[in-house]
């Protein structure tokens, strides 16, 4: 993976597209265009854009500049914009992402689905972080303070080096990418995923997959951000590999369909999810949307579907840490009929 080097000029900067006829939006963090730490069905959108555009969106690593530096980053090493975000942005939410947005989809209004292609995910920085606080993570007890390591990232050989021995293939994906959640819960903490995705830390959210979300305000207000260079299932310190990304999507409002729950597609699996603060709560969401999808996208009955979500389809738990646990369940493509529910639109009866 090679880095995407885009120059200061281009903050945010529309470029049409001969071929496809869709345009290209450039949108990178400043103390301008981030949302730190929410999301709300109020905040003021950075950019417009049409259904169908396409967005290359930069994204900060989750910490600040001291944390970094105390870790033993370089302070060259620290990019400028993390530096001014941090110093000068003021209006906060409860969380601690730093998600660039609000972005308002022209189209996108209360019931319809927001259909985001990830196409492409490139590092921007050669470094990530994991670490753990007092009384966070899964396991505080045993934890009681607070450590970060910093990992270098070898992306020509697409490792991280965790340890002398110990590489971690790299494995890209933005831990969140939501839309405001319905604007009679007003600004909600980032950290916590949900109806309006969010948070999701779901490791299988890579390029090359697409993600579903119930949009439930008009514009549907997108924020993408917490990159990571790799995370096992759970999360269960906290974080994963805490990096800097730069990513392409393609985003389309779909009204074709409803979904009251986010849900997403790979080029093998198509993934149902459920959250709730409690974890066998979570999973029963997550298997029933699976059932669901099974009954209204591939025409099964209640009892088939049920049926086969257990003998076919694999329930994982995405993360354990944020406020609201996650569970995903994953269904295979490969016992289905080729072509088969694409796109997760209901069949008719």
């Amino acid at each position: 993976m090679r880095h995407l080097v885009i120059t200061a000029a281009l903050i945010i900067a529309p470029v049409t597209s001969a071929r496809a006829q869709e345009t290209t939006h450039t949108l990178m963090p400043t103390p301008t265009t981030v949302a730190w730490g929410y999301y709300d069905a109020a905040a003021v959108p950075v950019l417009h854009i049409r259904s169908g555009d396409v967005i290359v969106v930069g994204t900060l690593i989750t910490s600040t500049p001291e944390r970094l530096e105390g870790a033993g980053v370089k302070p060259s090493d620290v990019e400028r914009s993390l530096r001014d975000i941090t110093t000068t942005v003021t209006n906060k939410g409860p969380g601690g992402h730093i998600l660039t947005g609000p972005i308002y989809v022209d189209g996108a209004d209360s019931g319809d689905v927001l259909e985001i292609q990830i196409q492409k995910i490139d590092f921007a920085i050669p470094y990530a972080y994991n670490a753990f606080g007092m009384n966070r993570g899964f396991l505080p007890e045993d934890f009681p303070y607070s450590k970060m390591r910093i990992v270098p990232l070898d992306t020509v050989k697409l490792v991280a080096h965790f340890a002398p021995g110990i590489d971690i293939p790299l494995h890209p994906f933005f831990g969140s990418i939501g839309v405001a959640p319905p604007a009679s819960r007003g600004r909600v903490n980032s950290a916590p995923p949900d109806i309006h995705a969010g948070n999701l830390d779901n490791k299988e959210l890579v390029a090359g997959t697409t993600l579903y979300i119930p949009i439930h305000t008009p514009g549907a207000l997108l924020e993408i951000g917490d990159g990571h260079a790799g995370q096992g299932n759970g999360e269960v310190d906290i974080t994963a590999l805490e990096t800097s990304l730069r990513g392409r999507f393609k985003v389309t409002v779909r009204k074709d369909f409803h979904l009251t729950w986010p849900r997403a597609e790979t080029p093998t699996h198509w993934i149902a999810m459920g959250m709730d603060k409690d974890l066998v709560q979570a999973t029963k969401i997550a298997v029933r949307q699976a059932v669901d999808f099974l009954m209204t996208v591939q025409g099964l009955s209640h009892d088939d579907s049920y049926m086969l979500t257990s003998v076919s389809c694999d329930v994982d738990i995405t993360e354990l840490v944020d406020g609201n646990v996650g569970v995903h369940v994953m269904i295979p493509k490969a016992i289905f009929p080729r072509g088969a529910g694409e796109h997760m639109i209901p069949v008719k009866r």
